[in-house]
């Protein structure tokens, strides 16, 4: 990206994710969910730390958003630290890069432990004790300054009015999150019900909206709860002692348990990042069964000291991170609109879109249904928007961010023609169709085709695949093959992420061809396997435009874009018929375009070496009967032709060798009455080893 766009982009990122904020922690609005929002921070906060020198004080990412709501009386954290937030992390590799970036920073690698705890999805709060007594409760506010919520906080049975233990310091400032539990949410939202009211978004908007009822009474109603997190010193001035007493983060959970204030019991210190992935794993299955809603794992190092050297960087700690699990909604940008004709001949829109991890896998496309669709999302192409996978199901587009626009958009129409053969599009209420009858079936006939034993021969992907595929929009072509992302399958009914690797593999394995595959999988009509190889054997000593051989498709199209009717029946066995539809084929702009797409996904073409031109087996001609143990007759007739001999399917006096496998036909006796030299397996595979 140019410095000019990422610093367009940031300045509409910082906008309307001050805009969110504001809303959310102000007015307890929540304009997008709290996923869509991290993913717009970690965008931000991406494009910053690439961009560096476009960082500035005021960027979302450097300071804690919120301002104190007039009704309640503002607390100020004089000669404290203040209430900071944490930076987001979403994959191993970002809690490497978090590790990385500490470590860089302390110029020494972190032999401490890591604490790692619950990341609780409540609202933050301080709590100050005097003598052991509760005399104040705040929000966070924007850090410095919170709001005095003290009655309402009182009103929460987990939080001790008077603490328990001995050796009780006479101060002790605590910070903890309120929460709502799953339970109580759906209480709260059966009574909004029967009063025909709004029903609340999520347990956290609930619980923050409650701590800001000026009527202690009602906050005592929802029944909320507290777990605490940490112990922060209130004199700076005595630093010392603070280190002393508590030497490092598990210590400070002791001593709040020993106070008898609540902590979540799954939290525990773990020696390497590596145990830390496992326990996030381990929270990540129990995350259902809990009785409260958490959104991911806070991983801090352990070391008092270590954390105090590391400091703070705009917002948050350096040596603390926010672990969350991947979000049930994320934004990106959509690159691209395609259009999918199905099996029935109707037309799918399709969004195309930059790569972005939803419900925990990385997903490229969503279906956007028809152009109603389109039109009620008022979606362009360019547009930043919110794609949910709630409940697991396929990735939808929720939500165009209007907000986020460059001008540079483009608006989309549905095509007057389809995009597979041509035809006039009719339309049927919402839904757009090939007026051609048999568009649909033909279509799917030719994807069946390309990944066919004789063409690209992706054995994992048999009729029923490609059927879902194209029914969920995956493929509007079978260039899109091999744009697919495990992701992409694996977010179908009925698809694993085991089985979604295996057909990724497969594509990957298949991306390298055969020159005669390569010809058959195009589905030129009248080009079969023998014309395949016939057109290999003759463009195969034309140098690419490059100079070198022929190893990418957009070789072979340049070659055959240069070849005229005559030339392409002056090769063997292509009469006048064959020759026009290879030349149409390749003067149709739809096809152009297609092998510019298998180009740009990475296709390659083995080097062929054609008869007559040095291969071993040049200018000798085959016939294979019978089944071959050892290798398909496919992979058998590959060979010879890669060695420069060439394969027929009748026996004559200019036949050189019949291969005889187990039960050989006709072809075996006739061989024999014109004295055609027979090999057996075992001879043939000497021959061509």
């Amino acid at each position: 990206m140019k410095v000019s766009d990422a610093k367009t982009r940031i300045a509409h990122l910082r906008r309307e994710i001050d805009r969110y904020r504001y809303e959310y922690h102000v007015h307890d609005k929540s304009l997008i969910s709290d996923s869509a929002l991290d993913s717009l921070k970690k965008e931000l906060f991406d494009l910053e730390k690439e961009f560096p020198q476009l960082i500035t004080p005021d960027s979302p990412t450097q300071r804690v958003a919120g301002k104190p709501l007039p009704e309640f009386k503002k607390v100020t954290r004089e000669g404290r630290q203040r209430m900071n937030s944490l930076e987001d992390a979403f994959s191993e590799e970002d809690m490497r890069d978090w590790l990385d970036r500490l470590q860089n920073y302390l110029g020494k690698k972190i032999s401490a432990p890591f604490y790692c705890d619950l990341k609780m999805d409540g609202l933050a709060v301080e709590l100050v004790y005097e003598n052991g007594m509760l005399v104040q409760g705040s929000t966070r506010g924007d850090g410095f300054t919170g709001e005095d919520v003290t009655q309402n906080l009182k009103t929460i049975d987990a939080i001790p009015l008077r603490l328990a233990g001995e050796k009780i310091p006479e101060k002790l400032f605590v910070r903890g999150e309120v929460f709502m539990k799953k339970k109580e949410f759906e209480r709260i939202n059966r009574e909004q019900q029967e009063k025909n009211g709004k029903p609340y978004a999520n347990p956290r908007n609930v619980a923050a909206g409650s701590i800001r009822q000026l009527d202690p009474k009602i906050v005592s109603r929802r029944n909320l709860d507290f777990f605490a997190y940490g112990i922060v010193n209130g004199d700076e001035d005595n630093e010392e002692k603070y280190m002393e007493m508590y030497p490092s983060h598990s210590v400070e959970y002791e001593t709040l348990r020993r106070y008898g204030i609540k902590t979540n019991p799954h939290g525990r210190a773990v020696r390497t990042l590596k145990e830390v992935f496992a326990f996030h794993a381990e929270v990540k299955k129990l995350r259902e069964k809990l009785l409260y809603e958490i959104d991911g794992t806070v991983v801090t190092v352990d070391d008092t000291q270590i954390f105090r050297d590391a400091g703070i960087i705009g917002k948050a700690p350096r040596a603390a991170v926010a672990y969350k699990f991947s979000p049930r909604e994320a934004t990106t940008i959509v690159e691209d609109i395609k259009v999918q004709v199905g099996r029935t001949g109707a037309l799918t829109p399709v969004a195309i879109m930059r790569p972005v991890e939803v419900g925990g896998v990385t997903i490229t496309h969503a279906t956007l249904h028809n152009a109603d669709e389109i039109e009620r999302l008022g979606l362009k192409i360019g547009d930043t928007v919110i794609v949910s996978r709630a409940g697991d199901v396929i990735p939808q587009v929720m939500k165009v961010l209007k907000e986020l626009r460059t001008g540079k958009e483009k608006r989309f129409t549905m095509p007057s023609r389809c995009p597979v053969d041509g035809s006039p599009i009719t339309r049927d209420g919402v839904a757009y169709r090939c007026s051609s009858a048999v568009c649909g079936a033909k279509h799917r006939e030719s994807l069946y085709h390309f990944v066919a034993r004789g063409a690209f021969n992706m054995e994992g992907l048999g009729t029923k695949i490609i059927d879902r595929f194209l029914d969920e929009g995956l493929i509007t072509d079978a260039a899109d093959i091999f744009t697919l992302k495990k992701g992409d399958i694996e977010v179908l009914e009925r698809f694993g992420e085991k089985s979604a690797e295996n057909i990724i593999k497969e594509i990957e394995e298949k991306k390298r061809v055969s020159l005669p595959r390569f010809h058959f999988a195009l589905g030129i009509l009248h080009v079969g396997e023998e014309t395949a190889a016939a057109l290999s054997r003759a463009i195969s000593n034309l140098s690419s435009p490059a100079g070198g051989e022929i190893s990418k498709p957009m070789h072979v199209l340049n070659v055959f874009r240069k070849m005229t009717l005559d030339d392409l029946q002056k090769i063997q066995d292509i009469g006048p018929k064959v020759a026009q539809s290879i030349h149409d084929w390749f003067c149709e702009p739809r096809n152009l375009k297609f092998i510019k797409r298998l180009d740009d996904a990475g296709v390659e073409i083995e080097k062929y070496v054609s008869s007559g031109v040095g291969g071993r087996l040049s200018n000798k001609i085959f016939v294979l009967t019978g089944s071959l143990k050892s290798l398909s007759r496919d992979a058998a007739k590959e060979k010879i032709r890669t060695l420069g001999g060439d394969v027929t399917d009748s026996v004559s006096k200019k036949t050189d060798y019949v291969v005889a496998g187990e039960a050989p036909g006709s072809k075996f006796e006739k061989a024999k009455k014109l004295g055609v030299t027979i090999l057996s397996e075992k001879e043939f595979l000497k021959l061509i080893q």
